[in-house]
């Protein structure tokens, strides 16, 4: 089998072989197959895209790549959710330990934040003492006891994904759905869930920029899920605004407690127990999702979802005892209060422009080698539809470095005030 066949049978429209697919990814592991001709191939699958059965193959040799997790171990349905991204999106802080008190087993690897996006390892981080890194042995064992962790990824897992995405970052290939999918779904499966539900964004803050766009990337990932045995859902959520009032590491795990403790944005509570509703539903704890939702709002209203938080933070290291206090634990040394210049209502709300401003205050990375600020970030005043006028609060940046007075211009051109009245987006746009 030759790799300058393959290229040229992708470039020419042709359906890939289970073999041909093998035969490339097996050569991207061993480094048999050149950088330049897995680019060559990769452009060839964006122009001509795959089909179902290539996407769901191509997806399953990279899952073989590198390690794929045992979970047998742990008692019961493993359950997992993943976000494709967007900003202020500190769903798995209250999502987990909302399923969890419910009984649901949540053993989750994480990833970290690059550019606009912030990463769920990042913001567990800004809490002192919190580990990202257990053995195995750990890992399953706090699973089995608190019915919860949540880890960063081992360095084995989907070898193939880090060459690929690597490549297609740099070579204009990464807009494809089979590739996005297949990346995607490849390390979830490799993570050894049961249940898997997707949170898959659309609009201004995210990748997909259409409902469209999202709805096929969502039916392309249930059907590689569903084809290698995993219970699959998926939710298309509203991504034209930051979720939640915060941007940035401490101050999205501050909403993320007082969401938890029932004093959270609306917003961000409904999506929780919405998801939270579906996975329980998925684990077999509520005989459907309805009840999964009643369940979920009942765990969150008690006070058990929070108790269970606690106890996990807790039992990775991390020191719970700044919860008492969440002003101080997001403290930062410098603030700026950014204030509308103008009268209206609040007709778009920039939030991929947003999570920039919020990278370039330190709460991201430009490139993986970044420090962040875990104090750095943005608290929002006004949400879309809102009536502004002129010298109302829009938002305040945070940061443990001197913001410079551009930013202001920067974080103010992030408002889009019109005169006539604006209609709020709905936030779960469906479910399938």
């Amino acid at each position: 089998m030759n790799i300058i066949t393959i290229i040229e049978k992708k470039r020419d429209d042709k359906v890939l072989t289970n073999e041909e697919i093998k035969f490339w990814i097996d050569g991207v592991v061993d480094g048999s197959v050149e950088e330049y001709q897995t680019t060559a191939l990769l452009m060839a699958i964006v122009l001509n895209g795959m089909n179902d059965e290539e996407t769901t193959y191509l997806t399953e040799c990279m899952m073989h790549s590198g390690d794929v997790i045992d979970l047998s171990a742990i008692d019961g349905k493993k359950v997992d959710k993943h976000s494709t991204g967007g900003v202020g999106d500190k769903t798995t802080i209250i999502l987990s330990p909302l399923v969890a008190a419910a009984g649901a087993k949540v053993a989750k690897m994480s990833g970290r934040g690059l550019g606009h996006t912030g990463g769920t390892l990042d913001k567990l981080e800004s809490i002192p003492g919190f580990n990202i890194s257990l053995s195995s042995e750990d890992f399953i064992k706090q699973v089995n006891e608190l019915n919860l962790a949540v880890v960063g990824q081992t360095g084995n897992l989907v070898y193939a994904d880090k060459v690929l995405y690597s490549l297609r970052d740099v070579s204009g290939t990464v807009n494809s759905i089979p590739l996005i999918a297949s990346s995607i779904m490849s390390k979830k499966l490799a993570g050894g869930a049961d249940c898997i539900l997707l949170d898959v964004k659309y609009g201004e803050g995210a990748f997909m920029k259409t409902i469209e766009d999202a709805r096929t990337l969502a039916q392309t990932m249930i059907n590689i899920g569903t084809s290698l045995g995993k219970d699959m859902n998926a939710m298309l959520t509203n991504m034209n605004q930051p979720l939640g009032n915060t941007i940035g590491n401490a101050l999205e795990v501050k909403e993320a407690v007082l969401t938890l403790k029932n004093q959270g944005p609306q917003d961000l509570e409904t999506l929780c127990v919405r998801a939270a509703g579906m996975m329980l539903y998925q684990a077999g704890l509520a005989q459907s999702v309805e009840l999964g939702n009643e369940l979920a709002l009942e765990t969150l209203r008690s006070g058990a979802a929070y108790e269970t938080f606690l106890k996990w933070i807790s039992a990775q290291g991390g020191d719970i005892s700044v919860f008492d206090d969440l002003d101080a634990f997001t403290h930062a040394q410098y603030e700026l209060p950014i204030v509308s210049t103008q009268s209206g209502y609040l007709h778009d709300l920039m939030a991929m422009e947003l999570g920039i401003v919020s990278m370039h205050l330190g709460a991201g990375r430009k490139t993986t080698e970044d420090v962040i600020d875990m104090k750095a970030g943005i608290v929002l005043n006004k949400s879309l539809g809102d009536k502004v006028e002129v010298g109302d609060l829009l938002c305040t940046l945070y940061s443990s470095s001197p913001i410079v007075e551009s930013m202001n211009e920067e974080a103010q051109s992030c408002f889009i005030i019109r005169d006539e009245i604006s209609e709020r987006p709905q936030l779960i746009a469906d479910v399938l």
